[in-house]
C-alpha cells in the first residue's frame, strides 16, 4: 500500500485529480487547497461551483488547521461515531474558495478506511472527496459502477483492491454552529 499511496500523493502534489475508494463510495479527489485542481474536479463532474464539496481529513488536528474554531460538540461526535459522518464546520480557512460554502462553512469527514486515512495522512492536507459520477447521476457503490468517462478524465486511479470496507452509501451530514446549534442535513 505504501508505494501506491506515494504515487497518489505525487499526483496530488502536482495538482492532479485522483479516483479513489473512501469509507462511503468511490470519490474524485484533489488537493483541497489548490483552486486549479478543485476546478478540474468540478469540470470532470460537470457540476456547478455553486455547490461546495466535502473534504477528508485524517484527524481533528488536521481539521483544526482549516477551521477557525471547532465547535466543542464536534469533538464528542467524532469520538463516538462509528458510521461515516460529514460535519459542516463554520469558519473555513486556508482552503480553495470553491470548496467553501457561501456562508463560510465547509463539510469535512474523518474517514474510517485504512487506505483513505493513510492517503490523507501522507498528503498532509485535506482532500476533496466528491462521488465519482457526473453530477445528477447515481454515486458509484463500487468500482464497476464508475463511468468510463470519469475513469478516463482523472490523472490517477487507485487499485480496486483498496475499496474493501466502503459502505456504498453517502455519509450522514451534520451542520454545527459555535453556540451548540446542530442541524441534521442528511441522516
Amino acid at each position: 500500500m505504501k508505494e501506491v499511496i506515494q504515487e497518489a500523493v505525487g499526483v496530488l502534489k502536482a495538482g492532479g485529480v485522483i479516483l479513489y475508494p473512501t469509507d462511503t463510495v468511490w470519490g474524485l479527489g484533489c488537493d483541497a487547497t489548490n483552486p486549479e485542481a478543485v476546478a478540474k474536479v468540478f469540470a470532470i463532474k460537470q457540476r456547478s461551483e455553486a455547490k461546495s464539496l466535502v473534504l477528508l481529513a485524517c484527524d481533528l488536528d488536521m481539521v483544526a488547521m482549516y477551521i477557525r474554531q471547532i465547535p466543542s460538540i464536534a469533538i464528542d461526535l467524532v469520538e463516538v461515531n462509528d458510521a461515516p459522518m460529514t460535519i459542516v464546520y463554520p469558519g473555513a480557512q486556508g482552503l480553495a474558495p470553491a470548496v467553501v460554502a457561501e456562508d463560510g462553512s465547509v463539510g469535512i469527514r474523518i474517514p474510517h478506511h485504512e487506505f483513505c486515512t493513510e492517503l490523507v495522512r501522507r498528503f498532509r492536507r485535506p482532500l476533496v472527496s466528491t462521488s465519482a459520477n457526473i453530477s445528477g447521476e447515481p454515486a458509484p457503490k463500487d468500482f464497476r459502477d464508475i463511468a468510463t468517462e470519469i475513469r478516463e478524465a482523472v490523472d490517477w486511479c487507485a487499485p480496486r483492491r483498496f475499496e474493501a470496507g466502503a459502505t456504498g452509501r453517502a455519509s450522514q451530514i451534520i451542520k454545527l454552529g459555535l453556540r451548540g446549534e446542530v442541524e441534521i442535513i442528511r441522516p
